[in-house]
């Protein structure tokens, strides 16, 4: 059992591959994995982006995000679109095909559990 403070860590961040879901522009994303557990089931961690627009599809996981800095508009396959900025957490449910619009940088700490 463990107790995973983020601020006590010093992880280093990897750069995410995802070319095939960029839609526009030439976003760059990092990953910082602070936790991985059951199995790989469960990982929490933060994120960014840079500017672009890119899908970020939600398959076989459930995420709940909280953005801790930028903002972006976020359209799901209904038509929904919806505005997230720093301070904001939501989750996005499976089966879930978002798509970022992310204007100039976002930020946020994410959990994902594997469905």
């Amino acid at each position: 059992m463990q107790f995973v403070n983020f601020a006590e860590l010093d992880t280093e961040p990897f750069k995410k591959e995802f070319a095939q879901d960029i839609i526009e522009g030439t976003p760059e994303q990092n990953v910082w994995s602070h936790f991985v557990g059951a199995n790989g089931t469960f990982k929490s961690g933060m994120w960014d982006s840079t500017a672009g627009v890119f899908r970020g599809p939600m398959n076989d996981q459930i995420e709940f995000c909280h953005i801790l800095e930028g903002e972006a508009r976020i359209e799901t396959a209904d038509g929904t679109s919806r505005r997230v900025k720093a301070g904001d957490s939501f989750v996005m449910d499976n089966g879930l095909q978002p798509v970022w619009h992310v204007e100039n940088y976002i930020r946020k700490h994410y959990v994902i559990v594997a469905v």
